[in-house]
């Protein structure tokens, strides 16, 4: 059986007074046309859905120089926290019903915004790293492809059937052993039959979409490929890539068809919503967006390239729907921008350029004539062709013509641009883009890039992207203190604590939050004093009490679940306390009636006389046999069976016990009300008359019993049987409960070897091995029900154990009643009730903190083979009660026992070693052999070994015990260590850390100041000083 990965618990403090919006750098963007949505997946792991109030399917595309009119505001429609790590691209699926997103934490998850059950982002597959890109192929499509640095290409059923095809890039290259090292995938684009995929390594592959085998490979790129587009038809390929060139590429002729390098920086992104790619936008490191427009071109690179828009920093993507454009940068802010109109355009020359282009020979040119010697058409609407300055110009490639500065005719030669060789054009340093401003900006939130955990644990200190530092609490959640904007390093300077506290969690800030994550294995080692703590209730703590920050945190992070528990364990024992009431009125299977006895002897009167009974006998019409004492079987059929839940009556009618007569009503009141007097059938010997629950038989040992020696049939009549108490001790109740081993010893009839064993005394009694498929079998014992009952591997096994031990302490319980009714010597029951065994931690014990209820919480699962973790659980403080049945099947088991059982998963104690010496032997030792070397738990305080020194050099004083005005020794002793005076509260671990630092035995010294008269202790003549290490441990204390 493999084992269960191991799961931690994380929890995102809230940003105080945020706004909806991202924090940091957007990644992906996508647009739904048709309902006027924006969508967007930042670094911060949230996805945000924006209302643009436009109407993008009929908007106009604005002129170059035509003013624009001012439009509605974006605003916020949705947002969720997706992933816990960035969203690195995000794609439109289902005809715009639904949005898939890939992330950083190896997840691609598929979010259905309009969906009215408001289930967040749900995964539907994973990688083994960060996952890069999407390709869908069509709006209509039923998958999606992902790519990533795990070197492999996804196609995911968007259904939920999970993996569809997976295709291994690494191995393409075989035979090479560098190449396997390649094949991250940072590019991808599909079509229904084909995808394109590109990377690092500059190379293009194309692969069969319903097969997974590669077509081609195309190569011709310098530096890494980064974004990928393929047109409708998949007969072009067009690639965007660091070495500042777009290529077009032929899939039919399998080799590259044009460069294009209207760009000067590293080309980032591209998108186009043409069938053809015929109009293209693109962007690159510098911020420039330009539009590329070939439709009136007679080749592709022959267009027109406008520069449209110029960012601030680097755009990692950019969409464009309507008569706008939206990018997307590192900052958390997105701005949109109006398009520019290009159709039927031309540029517009200004005088001082030549119109005519240089030699065929030096430019190489596709032009028949330059743009401005063309024949004028007429546009769509019957007007001229839309003329664009050639400031706002790009130059498409540099294989064809561009307009260049007019030359005189004395001029050198070498002045002529040479459009091959040179780099940009003359006009390259003057170029402006269309628009200097963005129509409208989507504003972003401060979002957390740097922290530093302090030395307590509890505290960190935080660095927004504006600057700002803060103080935050991990056990409160929230900020405590702001510092302006200053330098972090110098405000940790400042707060810097010499506590010595140790690593109880993992804190990052990669999302621009805080996120503390919580393992199994670590999350309860850190304790503090809670005299240290600054609580905001008054809480009278016993003296040097410690709290285990973890369980403290956990406690009240999942108060709303405990709530919630409680309510339903509440509940569920009222339920199986009803039931069991039911059950005893009604039982299943219970005979309409009985014929009572027609004797003279009636075992249902207590004024009748006769030998009381061990337990009251069932009415038999007087045929009754003699039964081997604890086997209800006949002295002459020792091979007869029978089972405690089939009573075989015995020969002689008997008188009842004073218990029998009593409750006559009450167990008449248990049959099904019927007063019709029928005989017994031999069908109803396997129901159980007088309970619910099986009935014990006469002979049984229950607590508080007195054991019988049963005999051996054949060894002696009924009236031989043995008198009560010889060979057994009395009043000795088992150890086994009253379904206990003896009962078990007397229930197995494998062979008559057993009753014999059964005779000796309890001390000398063996190991019966023959009967451990009974004992499993057997309901009755708590410890071997939680071995064959099967729980589950998660906070539900915590619930499914308690509510097995309520079922087994209610039968235990009825167990008893019944064999105090049958006239056994047990001690008197109580009312029958089942007490609560969901037990929290007590204020007393940690202290009552009230996180926000918007604080996020994660249940996450490591995943091996993955190389990440993956989310199973998400939720909030406020929401938890409401999701208890899902974080029931996705919370560990030992997150269970600690808020439901107040059990923390146990760990050895960390224990540090020292060595205590008087300071210039002006004190004795407190060895006499001069071992004096011990070791202590690390949070172990001074004042604690002071105590341990005053204890072992001063004489026992009784009366100083009883004076409540006598000195404490950290009164009149001092500690020191490295020539400094310990603090009484300085725990050893601080010790180590501040003081010491360094490895081995800590040495301390111990003296006296003299605020009192130490009588010394005579030395001791006991072979047997404090010297070990263990001895020592338990006198200083936990």
């Amino acid at each position: 059986m493999a084992r269960k990965a191991r799961q931690r618990i994380s929890y995102v403090l809230p940003l105080a007074d945020s706004a909806g919006g991202h924090r940091l750098g957007v990644n992906g963007l996508a647009v739904d046309s048709d309902n006027s949505i924006l969508y967007s997946g930042g670094r911060d792991g949230v996805i945000c859905a924006w209302d643009l109030h436009l109407d993008l399917k009929c908007a106009t595309i604005p002129d170059y120089d035509e003013k624009l009119s001012a439009r509605p505001e974006t605003t916020l429609r949705a947002q969720v926290q997706a992933h816990t790590h960035w969203i690195n691209d995000i794609a439109l699926v289902h005809s715009n019903q639904a949005l898939v997103s890939a992330s950083s934490d190896i997840t691609v998850k598929l979010w259905r915004p309009a969906a009215t059950d408001r289930v967040p982002p749900q995964p539907i597959g994973f990688h083994s790293d960060y996952v890069k890109t999407l390709a869908v192929p069509s709006p209509t499509s039923d998958w999606i492809a992902s790519g990533g640095l795990d070197r492999k290409i996804c196609l995911w059923d968007l259904g939920g059937a999970g993996q569809t095809l997976c295709i291994d890039v690494g191995e393409d290259e075989a035979g090479s052993l560098s190449s396997k090292e390649k094949g991250s995938v940072y590019a991808l684009a599909a079509t229904n039959n084909l995808l394109a995929s590109g990377g690092p390594e500059s190379t293009v592959r194309v692969w069969d979409a319903r097969t997974g085998k590669r077509i081609t490979k195309l190569v011709g790129h310098t530096d890494t490929i980064r974004d990928v587009l393929v047109s409708q038809d998949g007969s072009t390929i067009m690639t965007a890539s660091s070495d500042r060139t777009v290529k077009v590429w032929s899939t039919v002729a399998g080799r590259c068809m044009y460069t294009l390098t209207m760009h000067d920086s590293s080309v980032w992104s591209l998108f186009s919503a043409s069938p053809d790619l015929a109009v293209f936008y693109s962007s690159d490191r510098s911020g420039l967006i330009a539009k590329n427009d070939t439709r009136d071109a007679v080749e592709f690179d022959e267009g027109l390239s406008v520069a449209v828009a110029q960012e601030h920093e680097g755009v990692h993507k950019l969409v464009v729907a309507g008569d706008s454009i939206w990018t997307a940068t590192s900052r958390p802010s997105i701005n949109r921008w109006r398009d520019v109109n290009t159709e039927h355009a031309e540029i517009d020359l200004p005088e001082s350029y030549n119109p005519h282009r240089a030699s065929v020979i030096s430019t190489k040119s596709r032009y028949s004539s330059p743009p401005a010697q063309r024949d004028v058409h007429p546009t769509t609407n019957g007007s001229l062709k839309r003329k664009i300055p050639l400031k706002h110009m790009l130059r498409l490639s540099n294989a064809v013509y561009f307009p260049s500065p007019a030359t005189v005719d004395g001029e050198h030669r070498a002045s002529i641009v040479d459009t091959k060789k040179t780099p940009p054009s003359p006009e390259a340093g003057t170029m402006q883009p269309v628009r200097a401003q963005p129509d409208y900006s989507v504003v972003g939130q401060n979002g957390l890039i740097k922290h530093v955990m302090l030395n307590d644990r509890k505290r960190v200190l935080t660095l927004d992207t504006a600057g700002e530092v803060l103080m935050w609490d991990l056990l409160k959640c929230v900020p405590i203190r702001s510092y302006g904007k200053r330098h972090l390093e110098d405000v940790q300077k400042e707060v810097a604590t010499t506590a010595t506290v140790a690593n109880w969690c993992t804190v990052d800030t990669r999302t621009g939050s805080v996120a503390v994550i919580l393992e199994e294995n670590s999350c309860f080692d850190a304790e503090m004093y809670a005299d240290d703590l600054e609580l905001d209730e008054d809480i009278d703590f016993r003296d040097d009490q410690r709290i285990n920050l973890g369980k403290w945190v956990l406690r009240y992070l999942f108060s709303n679940l405990i709530t919630e528990e409680t309510r339903r364990d509440q509940v569920f024992r009222r339920q199986l306390l009803s039931t069991n009431e039911q059950q005893r009125l009604q039982r299943a299977n219970a005979p309409l009636s009985i014929q009572l006895p027609q004797l003279h002897m009636n075992g249902w009167h207590q004024a009748a006389s006769g030998p009381p009974s061990a337990s009251t006998l069932r009415p038999t019409n007087g045929a009754i046999k003699l039964n081997t004492p604890g086997f209800s079987i006949g002295h002459a059929t020792p091979a007869v069976y029978s089972s405690p839940t089939r009573s075989i009556p015995s020969m002689n009618p008997l008188s009842p016990t004073a218990e029998e007569g009593a409750p006559l009503d009450r167990r008449i009141s248990q049959q099904s009300g019927s007063q019709t007097s029928q005989p017994r059938q031999s069908s109803d010997r396997n129901s159980d008359y007088f309970s619910s629950s099986r009935l014990p038989n006469t002979e049984l040992m229950s607590p508080g019993s007195v054991s019988k020696l049963p005999v051996t049939p054949g060894e002696g009549t009924g009236d031989n049987t043995p008198p009560i108490g010889e060979g057994t001790p009395r009043d000795t109740p088992s150890k086994e409960g009253l379904f206990g081993k003896k009962f078990r010893m007397g229930m197995s009839f494998s062979g008559m070897k057993k009753i014999g064993r059964v005779q000796t005394n309890d001390k000398d009694k063996p190991t019966v091995v023959e009967e451990k498929e009974e004992e499993v079998e057997s309901d009755s014992r708590s410890s071997k029900t939680s071995n064959s009952r099967v729980v589950d591997d998660n906070l539900l096994g915590t619930v499914q154990k308690i509510r097995f031990a309520y079922e087994d302490s209610l039968h235990a319980q009825l167990q008893n009643h019944q064999a105090h009714q049958n006239g056994l010597p047990v001690p008197t029951p109580g009312p029958i009730d089942v007490p609560s065994a969901v037990t929290p931690s007590l204020p007393a014990e940690t202290p009552v903190l009230k996180p926000p209820l918007n604080t996020t919480i994660l249940i996450q699962e490591d995943r091996p083979e993955a190389g990440g973790v993956a989310d199973l659980f998400e939720g909030t403080v406020g929401s938890l009660g409401e999701q208890c049945d899902q974080l029931e099947r996705a919370a560990p088991m030992w997150l269970g026992e600690v808020l439901l059982r107040n059990q923390i998963p146990f760990k050895d104690i960390v224990k540090i070693s020292f060595v205590l010496e008087p300071w210039e032997n002006a004190l004795p030792s407190i060895a006499n052999d001069g071992n004096n070397r011990l070791n202590a738990n690390r949070m172990l305080r001074t004042k604690k070994i002071l105590a341990y020194v005053a204890e072992r050099i001063e004489p026992q004083q009784p009366e100083a015990e009883s004076d409540p005005n006598a000195m404490r020794p950290d009164e009149y002793l001092e500690l020191w260590c490295q020539n400094q005076i310990v603090p009484v509260t300085m725990t050893l671990a601080t010790i180590r850390s501040h003081l010491w630092r360094g490895g081995g035995d800590i040495i301390l010294y111990y003296k006296a100041n003299g605020k009192k008269e130490i009588l010394h202790a005579p030395q001791p003549t006991s072979s047997i000083p404090v010297t070990s290490r263990s001895t020592a441990s338990s006198a200083l204390g936990p």
